[in-house]
């Protein structure tokens, strides 16, 4: 999650446990740790793929933060020794090791058992979310005005953790419901990421890798009465292999789970992780290597290109299929269509 969402909580949960004993410094100190596990963002690992990939890494580790907060919690303990060693060893456990179980829940990968297996993600919230993040926010703003007031963080996680109920209980209705409809093209067993769309959990964007295609579906929790509409994009399987050749594409297959896009642009080889962002504003594509005159690739260190910018009209597109006006979403053209329309 971002930055403010991992501070709120962990000032909620610093509140929770420790604000009838230490008041404000509770908040402050849950806010402090809630964003440390992301400090790593400021470390280069000298390719841009190897940034990429790195990040949510050993800093999110169970096997790291662990031993980290128990003798954290005995510094703390002897600078404010008003506080048990046990309230403050569940301080420390509670604010650093919710950080990353809550970034597993979103789309990145969190490798919350680095060095060993893959990272994971469930993919089940966008990574800000207001209606997550808002009452975190009014308790951690309660609590600075009655700092010995801990009841309010209390209800804020309360309420964020029945919203994460409520996401992955909307997350399994999408899945079946598009699983039916895949079921029809024999595409039930294909890889698929089931993932809410930007700030909702109303809206979800389902992406199926079919052999030489790409299936794409927007459609909500709300909506399984309603028919799917299914776009297609070509997937080039061919570059895919070239891809997996190359020690940096092998990086990127793994911390993606094989959702990306290959592509070749001006005799370079380009790939771009499809599981982030919308087609054509997905933020992560890569630079990896030249296309030879034999068709051969020369590796060289990958470089992320430009972020591309959100059109006016897609995000009024967006707002459209939210809303209810439209209830088709075209994701290749980015528009919004009455229903009983189709996607060209």
């Amino acid at each position: 999650m971002d930055s403010v969402t991992q501070a709120a909580l962990g000032a909620c949960i610093g509140g929770a446990v420790a604000g009838r004993a230490l008041g404000r410094t509770a908040l402050v100190t849950g806010a402090v740790l809630g964003t440390l596990p992301d400090l790593d963002v400021v470390i280069d690992y000298g390719t841009a793929i190897a940034n990429f990939t790195q990040h949510r890494g050993f800093s999110h580790s169970l096997f790291i933060l662990v031993p980290f907060a128990v003798g954290l919690a005995l510094v703390l303990h002897r600078w404010k020794p008003q506080l048990s060693l046990g309230r403050w060893l569940a301080f420390t456990l509670l604010v650093l090791v919710t950080h990353p179980l809550l970034d597993t829940l979103t789309t990145y990968g969190t490798q919350l058992f680095w060095p060993i297996g893959p990272p994971l993600a469930t993919n089940s919230i966008f990574i800000i979310d207001p209606l997550y993040t808002l009452p975190l926010l009014v308790a951690v703003m309660v609590g600075l005005v009655r700092p010995s007031a801990p009841r309010p963080q209390q209800a804020a996680l309360a309420l964020s953790s029945l919203y994460l109920l409520w996401a992955l209980s909307a997350q399994t209705m999408v899945d079946r419901h598009v699983e039916q409809r895949l079921a029809l093209e024999g595409l039930e067993d294909a890889p698929r990421m089931v993932q809410p769309m930007p700030f909702t959990t109303l809206l979800w964007r389902v992406t199926v890798l079919a052999g030489d295609e790409r299936l794409e579906i927007v459609t909500g929790p709300l909506e399984t009465d309603r028919p799917l509409t299914i776009e297609r994009f070509p997937r080039d399987t061919a570059l895919i292999r070239q891809l997996a050749d190359l020690p940096e594409g092998q990086r990127l297959l793994w911390f993606t789970g094989g959702f990306v896009d290959v592509t070749l642009h001006e005799g370079r080889l380009q790939a771009t992780d499809i599981r982030l962002g919308v087609p054509g504003a997905h933020p992560f594509t890569f630079d990896l290597a030249r296309q030879n005159a034999d068709g051969s690739l020369t590796p060289s260190a990958s470089q992320q290109l430009p972020r591309p910018a959100m059109r006016e009209d897609a995000l009024r597109a967006f707002w459209s299929r939210l809303s209810g006006e439209a209830e088709v979403l075209c994701l290749a053209t980015f528009r919004a269509l009455p229903g009983g329309e189709h996607c060209s």
